[in-house]
């Protein structure tokens, strides 16, 4: 309820304010909104959505993920021309800032919460308010994303390997979506200008999250139901348990980590069956063994651009400090959970 009081004000206040974001519009992502969440509802992600046409994109490294906008014509929209680089990029950075600005002055006029904007946290894409109303405190993430009604750029061609579990037909109608392009510094580029942009797939993971099932009646009121939700929400509560006992050695896991191995492990074992509601245990089982052989090989390959691997080489001591604490949880019934 708070959250839905705070934010359309602040869409609001957006639109008015400036006239490239008078087209945003509100998106809900992360694990609230696909209903894995495990502990309370405290973290919360939305998407600030804005339409962009004609837009030319060129990969800025080679992971396929990375990509720099720039306009095809001058847009008529003369607002953009701002957030424009000299050699005619649009800069992420730019539009963060301003969209930052916005919200910081805003939130000085919302009534009986206090809300206010985290400091900037280096290469994250999202603005973060902290929301509190005794005994409440809740952060929200903002994060601000295109959308280009185009084809999906070359590297994608080979990904979302979905046909054994979904159908061809899925896989065909989830490439006619949009592609969704969000504000993240490449730390791989030479010169960090803050004028990279990285495909998400945020829109279509959270359908086939929600359409789950190999049959269409999976986990419908009258259908057979199955454990695949149950086992992405204990992969993330175990990853974030275990986050929180070590902090520093597991900061650069984050719950895409696992939701990435899980829906690796959706193709692999793609019948309704596979995930019976009664083998819970087993299936999750399966998926933490999967992951922590990725961890092991140091290879996790991003479910949408095959190119691109999510574990990079230089971190393997990291990797192999992840697999050796979820193999002794694996080995000893989950201590982790009953603290």
């Amino acid at each position: 309820t708070l959250v839905n009081t705070v934010v359309p004000h602040l869409v609001q206040a957006i639109r008015d304010k400036e006239s490239c974001f008078s087209s945003i519009e509100r998106q809900s992502a992360g694990s609230y909104y696909e209903r894995v969440k495990i502990s309370e509802p405290n973290e919360f992600d939305i998407m600030l959505v804005m339409p962009i046409t004609r837009i030319q994109l060129d990969e800025s490294d080679d992971t396929g993920a990375y990509y720099y906008v720039s306009f095809k014509r001058s847009p008529k929209e003369k607002g953009w021309l701002k957030f424009l680089e000299e050699d005619g990029k649009l800069s992420a950075f730019k539009m963060l800032q301003a969209l930052r600005e916005i919200i910081k002055q805003e939130v000085k006029n919302i009534k009986g919460m206090q809300v206010t904007v985290a400091r900037k946290k280096a290469g994250s894409p999202a603005i973060t308010l902290q929301i509190k109303k005794p005994p409440l405190e809740i952060s929200v993430d903002i994060i601000l994303t295109l959308e280009a009604q185009q084809s999906w750029p070359p590297s994608t061609q080979t990904g979302l390997k979905i046909e054994p579990w979904l159908g061809t037909k899925k896989r065909r109608d989830f490439r006619f979506r949009s592609i969704y392009l969000v504000a993240k510094q490449n730390k791989r580029e030479k010169v960090l200008r803050g004028n990279t942009w990285r495909l998400s797939f945020s829109h279509i993971e959270k359908d086939m999250i929600k359409n789950h099932g190999n049959s269409k009646t999976c986990c419908e009121s009258n259908g057979p139901k199955c454990c695949r939700k149950g086992c992405l929400k204990l992969l993330k509560f175990l990853l974030e348990q275990l986050k929180r006992k070590h902090p520093k050695e597991l900061e650069k896991f984050c719950s895409y980590h696992v939701k990435t191995a899980f829906l690796h492990s959706c193709v692999m074992w793609p019948n309704d069956t596979d995930w019976h509601l009664g083998n819970l245990d087993h299936s999750f089982q399966q998926c933490l063994e999967f992951f922590v052989d990725c961890l092991q090989k140091s290879q996790l390959t991003h479910f949408f651009i095959p190119q691109y691997n999510l574990l990079s080489q230089e971190d393997k001591a990291k990797h192999h400090f992840l697999s050796r604490k979820i193999s002794y949880e694996l080995n000893n019934g989950f201590p982790v959970f009953h603290e």
